[in-house]
């Protein structure tokens, strides 16, 4: 959950530099220490870095606000009695992949800031890669692929995007969608494998 809530305000709507920096080291400190943290609870120094990016993630959010991963979280957890961190990472590749079209460059500088080589590549190329190690994150610390894996049901989809849109994190996200898009976006992230 830190981890989304270091990059939702980040490409949110508003956000400022004052939230910039919170968020930029707190995602260096969550890519640098959270795959030691979860593989060996016992490393205080890591526990402890993950700590500090909480602390910096909850004050850019609660000046910037999040966003649709928070949202859809919300519903999702809400409806299936899963775990929000769980909802945050299994929505967030997908729901911040819709997002690109927004703001590429805030999700190019993502890349750039979670370690990732971007030289030579285009900014929409730079934002994908993003994605992509946002989804390894989740992968390296054990988090299903699907919400098929936590219950969720297509059924569903439909009241839970109208609610998403509803919530309170909705507003600040960089992007503007409607309730079938929301509905679409529960689907892809059921279909992922």
């Amino acid at each position: 959950d830190a981890f989304v809530q270091a990059i939702e305000p980040y490409v949110s709507t508003n956000r400022n530099e004052l939230t910039d920096g919170m968020c930029i080291q707190a995602i260096k400190l969550i890519d640098g220490s959270l795959r030691e943290a979860v593989a060996n609870g016992h490393n205080v120094e890591a526990r402890t870095k993950m700590v500090e990016a909480e602390m910096l993630a909850g004050m850019a959010f609660n000046n910037a606000d999040l966003g649709y991963v928070h949202a859809m979280a919300h519903q999702l957890g809400g409806q299936y009695d899963a775990p929000h961190g769980v909802c945050c990472a299994l929505l967030l590749p997908i729901v911040e992949k819709y997002n690109i079209i927004a703001a590429p460059e805030r999700f190019a500088e993502l890349a750039k800031i979670m370690g990732e080589n971007t030289e030579g590549l285009s900014t929409r190329d730079a934002a994908e890669l993003a994605i992509k190690a946002m989804r390894q994150m989740a992968d390296d610390v054990g988090i299903p692929r699907s919400i098929k894996d936590i219950g969720a049901k297509p059924e569903d989809f439909p009241l839970m995007a109208e609610n998403a849109l509803k919530d309170g994190n909705a507003f600040s996200n960089p992007r503007k969608g409607t309730k079938e898009e929301l509905i679409q976006l529960f689907q892809e992230a059921y279909d992922q494998e």
